[in-house]
C-alpha cells in the first residue's frame, strides 16, 4: 500500500522552529517531487514549498521563503520541512503530497497526498 505520513506537528510558540517529516512506505521517494501544502483555518490549501527529484528546491509562499528550509533523505525514504521562526499565520495542517512528474502548486498533479499534521504557533 503505498503512503505518506506526516510527524513532527505540534504547539510551538511565536519565534519558535519545528522539523516536519514525510516517511513513504510502499513505494521510493526519490522517484517523486515532494511538495508541502497546508490549509489555515478557513482559507483554501496552498503550495508552501516543492523539492525536485534532483534534491533543488522550489518555494511557492512568500511567507516561507527565508524561514522554512525542505530537504529529503532518499536513504531514508523521507522529507522534511524544517520551519524556523514561525509565526502565528504559519498555523495550518501541513500535508505533504508526492508528484512523479515534477514539483508543482497544483493540486490535480499530485500522485498521494498524506494525512496531515497540525501545527499551532501560539504564545
Amino acid at each position: 500500500q503505498m503512503q505518506l505520513v506526516e510527524s513532527g506537528g505540534g504547539l510551538v510558540q511565536p519565534g519558535g522552529s519545528l522539523r516536519l517529516s514525510c516517511v513513504a512506505s510502499g513505494f521510493s521517494l526519490d522517484a517523486y517531487a515532494i511538495g508541502w501544502f497546508r490549509q489555515a483555518p478557513g482559507k483554501e490549501r496552498e503550495a508552501v514549498l516543492c523539492i525536485k527529484k534532483s534534491g533543488s528546491p522550489t518555494v511557492y509562499a512568500d511567507s516561507a521563503k527565508g524561514r522554512f528550509i525542505i530537504s529529503r533523505d532518499n536513504a531514508k525514504n523521507t522529507v522534511y520541512l524544517q520551519m524556523n521562526s514561525l509565526k502565528p499565520e504559519d498555523t495550518a495542517i501541513y500535508y505533504c503530497a508526492a508528484d512523479a512528474w515534477r514539483c508543482s502548486e497544483w493540486e490535480d498533479e499530485v500522485d498521494y497526498w498524506g494525512q496531515g499534521t497540525q501545527v499551532t504557533v501560539s504564545s
